[in-house]
């Protein structure tokens, strides 16, 4: 399919769709025109791309794991064949996430207290 399809089927504006290749997160094929020509299975990568990148990991870092992937975000490699950089990556990013998670928690629970002592009570 031609890069406006694809747009089209995954909703990602082909700017972005242009800018994955360059991040050589996507590998469409050429033809002799210059247009390039996405197998059926970029819809799919696309939207694993959106959905990594949407959980707050780089390009870098979804370029480093991309290769482990199977499916829907699902790591598959043999834990020998993981690089300790990418584990190192991957590990700093779950960091992040956890301490984000902390942050909403506590914000989450002081908001919920301040809504207990301001709302009336319902009878």
């Amino acid at each position: 399919m031609r890069i406006g399809e694809l747009s089209r089927r995954t909703g990602v504006p082909t700017r972005l769709l242009r800018y994955y290749e360059e991040q050589h997160l996507l590998h469409p094929e050429r033809g002799g025109n210059g247009y390039r020509s996405y197998p059926e299975s970029a819809v799919a990568q696309v939207q694993q791309i959106r959905g990594l990148l949407d959980s707050g990991l780089t390009t870098a870092m979804i370029h480093a794991i991309l290769p482990y992937l199977c499916g829907s975000s699902r790591l598959v490699p043999a834990p020998e064949s993981v690089p300790p950089e990418t584990a190192a990556l991957l590990q700093e990013h779950v960091d992040r996430i956890q301490a984000r998670i902390d942050c909403l928690a506590r914000n989450r629970d002081r908001l919920t207290a301040y809504l207990a002592a301001v709302r009336p009570e319902k009878r």
